[in-house]
């Protein structure tokens, strides 16, 4: 009878049997819905997801509710916006940035993730037949942080920008520091008075903390919106209207 080999021998044989390999695309998926929503009387249809993708990276693909926040606040003050140049951070499906074409002359939305990237062009798209949006709709890769995807933005676009907008954007600690990083030299390229407009969801006591914390360690101030405090999906929101000091 043939010897079957050591136990050790089988053991690594049973583990390479094991071996899984899956693409990375096995956990992207791209059952995107066309959805209305509707804040004031603006209405956009945009394809996203209806429940969140199984890979972490890949929650820019559903509607946060942070993003809720921000859209009522803009569509009931478009002032803020309004005739300006806007560059918004982690854009998700481009909800928030795709309202505010509706305002201003220019807006660019940026995500780090290829796979979110490829649903913002896809909506981008889908305004061309609208005869609402008035700016130009841009979309660009920015990892927070990154030194090489801020100057090749701020090379395409030398003007700056007025305002950087954020929606839901703050849930991972890690990120914090990377996101005022790029905030904060967004802004000092600006010759006018650029600003940060934030919709914070509160989930948890030491980000709050460290929000704050991030946005003085980088030279800024902090204010609260006044009346935007509010509850959305049972957790507390609020507006922030932050600036260099």
């Amino acid at each position: 009878m043939a010897d079957s080999g050591s136990p050790r021998k089988r053991d690594e044989e049973e583990e390479e049997d094991d071996i899984v390999c899956l693409d990375p695309s096995f956990f992207v998926d791209r059952s995107y819905e066309m959805t209305t929503f509707t804040f004031g009387s603006h209405e956009l249809r945009l394809l996203c997801l209806r429940a969140a993708s199984t890979d972490y990276d890949l929650t820019g693909q559903l509607v946060w509710p942070g993003a809720v926040l921000m859209n009522n606040y803009l569509s009931e003050h478009p002032e803020n916006v309004k005739g300006c140049s806007v560059i918004e951070l982690g854009s998700g499906i481009g909800i928030t940035g795709i309202l505010c074409s509706r305002f201003c002359k220019r807006v660019v939305l940026t995500d780090h993730n290829d796979e979110v990237l490829e649903i913002i062009k896809k909506n981008i798209e889908l305004q061309s037949y609208s005869e609402n949006a008035h700016a130009v709709l841009t979309a660009e890769k920015l990892e927070w942080g990154n030194s090489d995807h801020i100057s090749s933005i701020i090379e395409k676009h030398p003007g700056g920008f007025d305002v950087v907008l954020g929606a839901d954007i703050c849930f991972q600690q890690s990120s914090i520091s990377c996101l005022f990083d790029s905030v904060e030299r967004i802004i000092r390229t600006q010759t006018g008075n650029c600003r940060f407009i934030l919709a914070y969801v509160s989930r948890a006591k030491v980000m709050d903390g460290l929000v704050l914390k991030e946005a003085e360690k980088h030279g800024m101030c902090v204010r609260e919106v006044d009346g935007t405090r509010t509850t959305i999906s049972n957790l507390e929101g609020v507006i922030f209207d932050i600036s260099l000091k």
